[in-house]
C-alpha cells in the first residue's frame, strides 16, 4: 500500500507541475487565441487533467512498389511518399542537425522545456503574435501522430490547428510518451513521421528525393538543409524556394556552430556552397511505368480482389499506404520485345488512328510475362494515348473486348479432334452456307435460313477440305459445316473450358457464327487459351502477381488454378495442325526458326485482325484494330509502320508483330518441340492434300481474292447498332429457331 500510495503521490505531483506548466505554455504560446476566449490558467489546468496521457503509435503510410520478375521497379503507389528506417540508418549528423534547430536540449529535458518556453514567450510578447514555438520534439511528434491517425479531413485540421486545447492535449500525451519510450525511440519516430516538403515524408525519402542518397549517407550540408525544412515545409522547401531554403540551411549551420556540434570554420565552409540538390521524383501510379498497362492490370487486381480488403476503400488504403512489395510475373526482356514490335508495326501516332495490343503468357503457369499496347497511357482524347487497357477484360482495364475472328476456329477444331475426327476427314466447303441445324447448350434452335454466309475468296467455295487443309486456309464455310457436325454446344464448351468468356465478364453467346469469332474477347484470354494447347491441354488462369510482402509478412495472392482442360493427345493433335498454318497456311512466312503453331484471324469487314500463336515455352495473342470502332474505321486503305495496305489480314500486321516479339522474347531460351499426336489421327492419312484437280490453277486466283491471307465473314450482315465510345457490338443473330 505504501508503494502504491507513493506512486500516486508522485503521479499527482507530476500532473500538478505539468498542469501549471501547461497553463503557462498555453497562455504564452497561444496568447492571441486564449485572450479572446477568456480561457485562463485554472481552466487550462482542469482541461489538462482530464485529457488522456497515452498515444498509440500510428501505422505510418508507406509507399508500395510493384516489381518485375527480376526485381526491377515498375511503379510506386503512395498516399504519403515515405520509407521508414531505424535510427541506426540515419546519419549522426542528421540527428544532430534536427536536434540543434528544433530542440537543442532534447536529451536534457522531459516532455516540456521551460527554457524554450520562456524564450518563445519573450519573442512572442515582443512581436505581439506567435512567431516562435516552444514545443519539444516529443510534442511535435505527438502533433504529427494525431494528424496521421485522423480519419477525416476535419480531424486532421483539428490536430494541426494552433489552439489551446490542442496544445494541452499534445503536452499531456508527450508526458506519457516520455515515460514509455527512450529519447532515441522518440527521435526515430519523429524523423520518420516528419514532412520535409515537396512530397517527401520521413528522413529517408527526403534524403532520396532532394539529394539521391540514403539517410545514412547524408553530409553536413545535406543534413542542415533537411533539418531546416521541417519547421515550415511550404516556406523553406529548397526545391520550390531555393533562396529561403539556403538561408534556412545557413541558420541551422549557425545554430550547430553555436552549440559546438560543428566548428565555425566547418559551418562557414558549407555556407559558401550551393544547395547541391539532385531532385529525384517518385512517380505515383502507372503512367510513367515501363509497362504501364501491365502495372494498371496489377493495380486493378488488388483493388478488385476482396482478398486485399472487404471494401474498395480498404483495398486502396492498403495499396497506397501499406508499404507493400508486389512481386509480379512480368519479364522486362519480353515486355521490351512486345513493345518494340508493336511500336514498329503500329506506331502510336499513326495517321489512321489504329492501335495494337499484345499479351504473352508462359504455358503451364498462367504467368503473364508481357502486356503491351502501342499507345502510351494517358488522355484517350489525345492522339497516341489511351486510358483503356485493350489487352485485358473490362474488370482489369475497362475494355469491352474485340471480336476474335477466325482465331476462334481452334475451338471447333479441338472439339472435332476430341470427338475422334481424323486429320484426313473431309467435309464440303460450299460457296455459301445457310446457318440452320444448330442448337445451343440449352437445346434451343439458333440460326436463320434467310442468312447466307460465304468466304473471302471466291475460289474457296465448292470443294472439299480436310481437317488440316481447312484449318491451314481458314475456310469459313468449312468450319461452319464442321461446327454443325461436332455441335455448337461442344464448340462452346471447349472454349469455356479453356477460359474464354466475353471481355465484359459475361458468358460467350451461342450462335452459328461462334466459330467465326463474333464474340468480343480480350487478347489476354485468347493468349491464355492458346497457351493451354502449348501446355498439352493444361489450362491456367492468367496471373500477374507471384507474391506480396507487407511490413508484417506475406499476403495471399490469386493463384493460377491450373487444370487439365483438354486431353494431352487432343492438344498434341491441335498443335500438329496449327504448325502448318505457319509453314503452309495463312501465316506462311512468319516462322520463327523453332517449332511453333498459331492461327490468323480477320474480323468481318476488316474491322480488326489477329494472330495468336505459341511454342511449348511461350504463347502470345496480338490484336490490331481501331479503338474508335472497327466497323466505322476498318483496316482498309491504311498506312502503318511497315507499309500501306488496301486491307489488313491477320497475316499482314498481327503475325509479323507476333514473329518479331517471339524471336526476341525467346532469344537464349532452349528450343523445345511439340509432342507427336496420337497415331489414331492419321488413320485417314495426314490430311495435307485436298480433293481438287484444279488446285494449282486456282492458286493465283484465290491468292488475289484472299486465300493464303485469311477468310472472314464476308457475307454476314453488319450490325446496325454501336456500343458507346470505341467498340462495335458483337456480330450475332438475335433470333432463334429455323
Amino acid at each position: 500500500m505504501g508503494m502504491d500510495s507513493g506512486r500516486r503521490s508522485a503521479r499527482l505531483t507530476d500532473l500538478v507541475i505539468a498542469g501549471v506548466a501547461a497553463g503557462v505554455l498555453s497562455a504564452c504560446l497561444a496568447l492571441p487565441v486564449l485572450l479572446p476566449t477568456g480561457l485562463g490558467v485554472k481552466a487550462a489546468n482542469h482541461s489538462f487533467e482530464t485529457l488522456p496521457e497515452s498515444l498509440a503509435a500510428p501505422v505510418l503510410p508507406q509507399r508500395s512498389v510493384i516489381l518485375a520478375a527480376d526485381g526491377s521497379k515498375l511503379a510506386t503507389f503512395y498516399y504519403e511518399n515515405r520509407v521508414e528506417v531505424p535510427l541506426a540508418k540515419v546519419a549522426p549528423i542528421m540527428r544532430q542537425a534536427i536536434i540543434a534547430i528544433e530542440d537543442s536540449r532534447f536529451y536534457q529535458h522531459g516532455a516540456l522545456d521551460a527554457k524554450s518556453i520562456l524564450r518563445a514567450l519573450i519573442a512572442n510578447l515582443g512581436a505581439g503574435t506567435v512567431i516562435q514555438g516552444g514545443s519539444t520534439l516529443s510534442q511535435q511528434y505527438v502533433k504529427n501522430a494525431l494528424a496521421e491517425t485522423a480519419t477525416t479531413a476535419a480531424g486532421r485540421r483539428e490536430a494541426l490547428e494552433p489552439t489551446a486545447v490542442r496544445k494541452l492535449r499534445e503536452l499531456r500525451l508527450a508526458i506519457g510518451l516520455e515515460k514509455h519510450l527512450t529519447k532515441d525511440q522518440i527521435l526515430e519516430r519523429y524523423l520518420n513521421i516528419a514532412y520535409f516538403g515537396d512530397g517527401a515524408y520521413g528522413v529517408e525519402e527526403a534524403a532520396r528525393h532532394y539529394f539521391g542518397v540514403h539517410a545514412a549517407d547524408l553530409s553536413l550540408a545535406q543534413a542542415a538543409t533537411l533539418a531546416g525544412v521541417v519547421r515550415a515545409p511550404q516556406t523553406y522547401d529548397p526545391n520550390l524556394h531555393p533562396v529561403r531554403g539556403r538561408e534556412r540551411r545557413d541558420t541551422v549551420l549557425d545554430r550547430m556552430a553555436e552549440l559546438k556540434v560543428v566548428t565555425p570554420a566547418q559551418a562557414a565552409e558549407v555556407k559558401a556552397q550551393p544547395l547541391g540538390l539532385r531532385i529525384t521524383a517518385a512517380p505515383n501510379g502507372c503512367v510513367e511505368s515501363s509497362a504501364p498497362f501491365f502495372c494498371d492490370y496489377v493495380q486493378r487486381e488488388i483493388l478488385a480482389n476482396r482478398a486485399f480488403g472487404k471494401t474498395p476503400q480498404e483495398r486502396r488504403f492498403l495499396l497506397q499506404r501499406g508499404g507493400l512489395q508486389i512481386h509480379t510475373t512480368l519479364e522486362p526482356r519480353m515486355q521490351k520485345a512486345a513493345q518494340h514490335a508493336l511500336n514498329r508495326y503500329v506506331p502510336a501516332n499513326n495517321k489512321s488512328g489504329k492501335a495494337a495490343a499484345e499479351v504473352l503468357i508462359r504455358p503451364g503457369t498462367g504467368e503473364i510475362t508481357a502486356m503491351a499496347l502501342d499507345r502510351r497511357m494517358g488522355d484517350s482524347t489525345k492522339r497516341g494515348t489511351l486510358w483503356v487497357n485493350l489487352a485485358a477484360d473490362s474488370d482489369h482495364g475497362s475494355s469491352l473486348g474485340m471480336q476474335a475472328g477466325s482465331t476462334f476456329k481452334i475451338f471447333t477444331l479441338a472439339a472435332a479432334l476430341e470427338k475422334g475426327m481424323a486429320f484426313g476427314h473431309k467435309l464440303d466447303a460450299p460457296k455459301s452456307f445457310v446457318p440452320t441445324g444448330f442448337r445451343n447448350c440449352d437445346g434451343d434452335r439458333v440460326g436463320d435460313p434467310r442468312v447466307s454466309l460465304g468466304n473471302a475468296g471466291d475460289g474457296e467455295g465448292g470443294k472439299q477440305f480436310t481437317l488440316v487443309t481447312g484449318t491451314w486456309h481458314s475456310v469459313n464455310t468449312f468450319f461452319l459445316e464442321l461446327e454443325r457436325k461436332v455441335g455448337l454446344c461442344a464448340t462452346y464448351k471447349m472454349a469455356t473450358r479453356l477460359g474464354m468468356r466475353r471481355a465484359t465478364g459475361q458468358k460467350l453467346e451461342q450462335y452459328p457464327s461462334f466459330t467465326l469469332g463474333f464474340n468480343t474477347v480480350s487478347p489476354l484470354r485468347l493468349a491464355a487459351a492458346y497457351a493451354a494447347f502449348a501446355a498439352r491441354g493444361r489450362y491456367c488462369r492468367p496471373i500477374a502477381i507471384t507474391s506480396i510482402m507487407g511490413p508484417t509478412g506475406s499476403l495471399p495472392v490469386p493463384r493460377a488454378k491450373c487444370n487439365q482442360a483438354v486431353e494431352e493427345g487432343v492438344a498434341d493433335a491441335v498443335n500438329h495442325v496449327l504448325r502448318g498454318v505457319l509453314t503452309k497456311g495463312t501465316a506462311k512466312g512468319n516462322e520463327i526458326g523453332r517449332p511453333a503453331a498459331g492461327k490468323t484471324g480477320t474480323v468481318d469487314n476488316f474491322s480488326a485482325a489477329w494472330f495468336a500463336g505459341y511454342t511449348p515455352d511461350l504463347a502470345s495473342a496480338v490484336w490490331v484494330g481501331d479503338p474508335r470502332g472497327g466497323y466505322s474505321h476498318p483496316l482498309r486503305d491504311v498506312c502503318l509502320g511497315e507499309g500501306c495496305y488496301g486491307q489488313v489480314y491477320g497475316a499482314d500486321v498481327p503475325a509479323p508483330i507476333w514473329r518479331e516479339t517471339m524471336e526476341a522474347a525467346l532469344k537464349g531460351v532452349p528450343e523445345h518441340d511439340f509432342e507427336a499426336p496420337p497415331g489414331e489421327y492419321f488413320r485417314e492419312g495426314d490430311g495435307e492434300k485436298e480433293d481438287d484437280k484444279d488446285k494449282d490453277k486456282d492458286k493465283d486466283k484465290t491468292k488475289e481474292k484472299g486465300m493464303g491471307a485469311e477468310q472472314d465473314q464476308k457475307d454476314a450482315p453488319e450490325p446496325n447498332g454501336r456500343l458507346p465510345w470505341f467498340f462495335d457490338p458483337p456480330f450475332a443473330w438475335p433470333w432463334k429457331g429455323d
